[in-house]
């Protein structure tokens, strides 16, 4: 793979899919663009409290469609890492993780239905963010 975490020399058909919180003041469309996307399941503190499952996209490939006026946003630790969730319903579709500040990280969990069960398709990947500073290398390469 290459470090944007996609095939190389593969040919891959786009996917959108379609997501956001709870009350539906948040919205958003994510591109895939991965042979074999995979969705990283971290066992850190705040991924284990909300179920969060990551779908790490490069910034291009995310557009929120409405809400921004309904995010708020949550740091902690080293505050690089920012938590968005809706203030209206509370739920915590996307962000901009510490890992890859750059890029999104999606919650397979707030997408649409349909769109949910395309992604529940993806491969699974464990993180042992407990002990985030040890492991950040086996991610670090994920659409950097």
């Amino acid at each position: 793979m290459s470090e944007s975490g996609l095939m190389q020399g593969v040919s891959v058909k786009p996917v959108a899919l379609r997501g956001g919180c709870h009350c539906r003041a948040v919205r958003f469309v994510v591109t895939v663009r991965s042979a074999d996307p995979e969705a990283i399941v971290c066992d850190c503190s705040i991924c284990t409290q909300k179920g969060f499952v990551h779908l790490i996209v490069p910034a291009t490939d995310f557009e929120l469609v409405s809400g921004e006026g309904a995010l708020t946003e949550y740091r902690f630790g080293t505050r690089t890492a920012r938590h968005l969730f809706c203030r209206v319903c509370g739920i915590h579709s996307f962000y901009r993780p510490r890992s890859h500040p750059d890029v999104h990280s999606v919650n397979v969990r707030c997408l649409d239905d349909g769109d949910r069960a395309v992604a529940e398709g993806f491969r699974r990947v464990g993180f042992h963010g407990r002990d985030w500073d040890a492991h950040i290398d086996e991610i670090a390469g994920h659409d950097r």
